[in-house]
């Protein structure tokens, strides 16, 4: 059997032991608390299958495509040795990850129909879009100076503690001014940014940068770029919350 094979029925089976417990819980409850039947059993088993399929599928494109280029991407920046170029391509990873993250689109579009119902915005189509927009650019933009900020600390060598307790700090303090209406979207912001698109090519970046630089320990300073993405959103969708209703 040829290797490539062989690896793809082994990440097969990680899957399905992946989702097991899952599964588990909700045949538990249906079947045991709720004594209800499964509704539609024959799909629901094919559409576990499918959910198998595409996250061994995930898994193996990561493994070929995302993080060889993320980290080869880190690489040659870091061999130009051109700060500009390399932080340029450090906000531009960021925003362009995160504009592209399903999670955010929809969360921005529930967030607009919302604040729509509650007067937070003009109930008519456009108001919803532009909202739901500015919103998504707002936490994009937060994203890719968040990584800015991550090479910064990985080429100098900063503590990754000192800087997120000190973000965390302001975020506090930015709660107590921001309006009741975006304080929740803001922190729901700093997850939907770390998804299936973010997360791979980010941490391939961190960890290859890292590898390329001298006296940089991969596991020490490659990680943690995650950590300013969550982190970033709530300061800026905060601010967004801010201006917004200051404007309106």
């Amino acid at each position: 059997m040829p290797q490539s094979v062989s690896r793809f029925l082994r990440l097969l089976v990680e899957s399905l032991r992946d989702l097991a417990p899952i599964v588990a819980v909700i045949a538990f409850f249906q079947l045991a608390v709720l004594r209800q039947p499964l509704p539609d059993l024959a799909g629901i088993l094919i559409g576990l299958a499918m959910v198998v399929l595409g996250l061994a599928l995930f898994v193996r494109g990561l493994e070929m495509a995302l993080f060889p280029i993320g980290e080869a991407l880190a690489a040659a920046f870091t061999r130009r040795a051109n700060l500009a170029w390399l932080l340029l391509f450090a906000f531009a990873l960021g925003f362009g990850t995160t504009v592209a993250e399903p999670a955010l689109i929809a969360v921005a579009r529930e967030a607009a129909a919302i604040a729509a119902e509650a007067g937070v915005v003009v109930d008519a189509p456009e108001a919803r879009e532009d909202y739901a927009t500015y919103l998504r650019m707002t936490v994009a933009v937060s994203v890719g100076v968040s990584l800015v900020i991550g090479v910064f600390r990985i080429l100098k060598g900063w503590p990754l503690h000192v800087l997120i307790i000190s973000g965390y700090g302001i975020v506090v303090v930015m709660t107590f001014f921001a309006p009741d209406s975006i304080i929740g979207i803001a922190y729901d912001s700093g997850g939907v940014t770390t998804s299936t698109i973010t997360v791979p090519l980010v941490t391939a970046f961190g960890v290859g940068l890292a590898h390329s630089i001298r006296g940089r320990n991969p596991i020490v300073d490659g990680f943690g770029l995650i950590a300013f993405a969550c982190l970033s959103p709530l300061m800026f969708v905060m601010a967004f919350g801010i201006v917004w209703e200051w404007g309106g």
